[in-house]
């Protein structure tokens, strides 16, 4: 039989299902500014996702036409919306580029899009990569925003095993706006306020409770500081 705990998790899971955006503006914002008044006094200040940026590089695979024609099917399919083709800004001679050159695609999804994007991202397809465990923390970047990488384009259900040729991946960036007081501008704050968000939002992240395994903040730097130590004894073997 199932608990009072997991039964309100599952409501939370249907509520994010059914409509992200409106779940974030009438449950997630206001539980937050509710239970963390000391770090969201204004409203603004609480994290919001600003845009999903989508990008894959072909470098001198897209002067096949055939092969930037099916990736640019691939992303219409994935994100409901036409890419991008990115080109070089300058001529490199030792990589063969040369200037205004295509390399590669890139989308912007905001808006409905942008939700309707992150609920087959979280829901659906981060079930579909074999031995899928959350992604790390340390994919946070100074401004706050949150990178990954995924291997293969099979993974999402609009795409028909028969139809590839060969397995692409794509870089996926989450760009947080974050409106934080100047007493809160730190990289830290900037993090804190997208682990807040992702956990209500039901991102997978692997490692954010790697630091209830040490008692203190010292003990963390001396286990840090062996790692910096063994990595510099493995570079100067090398």
């Amino acid at each position: 039989m199932l608990n009072q705990h997991s039964i309100e998790e599952i409501s939370e899971i249907y509520s994010l299902l059914d409509n992200i955006k409106e779940e974030y503006k009438n449950g997630i914002k206001p539980i937050i500014l509710k239970n963390s008044p000391n770090l969201f006094k204004n409203p603004h200040t609480v994290p919001k996702l600003k845009k999903i940026q989508i990008n894959r590089g072909l470098g001198l695979a897209a002067q096949n036409t055939n092969l930037l024609k099916k990736s640019i099917d691939e992303f219409e399919k994935i994100t409901g919306q036409k890419p991008i083709i990115t080109r070089s800004k300058k001529a490199i001679a030792g990589f063969k580029i040369r200037e205004n050159m295509e390399l590669g695609l890139t989308v912007t999804l905001r808006g409905d899009k942008m939700y309707s994007f992150l609920t087959k991202l979280i829901f659906f397809t981060f079930a579909q990569i074999r031995d899928f465990r959350g992604f790390s923390l340390r994919s946070f970047d100074k401004a706050g925003n949150f990178t990954f990488g995924l291997k293969e384009q099979l993974i999402f259900p609009e795409i028909n095993y028969d139809d590839v040729d060969q397995n692409q991946g794509f870089t996926i960036t989450l760009v947080l706006e974050n409106c934080l007081p100047r007493y809160r501008s730190t990289t830290m704050d900037r993090i804190l306020n997208g682990l807040i968000l992702f956990r209500f939002l039901r991102f997978p992240l692997n490692d954010s409770g790697y630091y209830d395994k040490h008692s203190s903040f010292s003990e963390i730097n001396r286990v840090w500081d062996k790692k910096r130590h063994l990595k510099r004894k493995r570079w100067s073997q090398e």
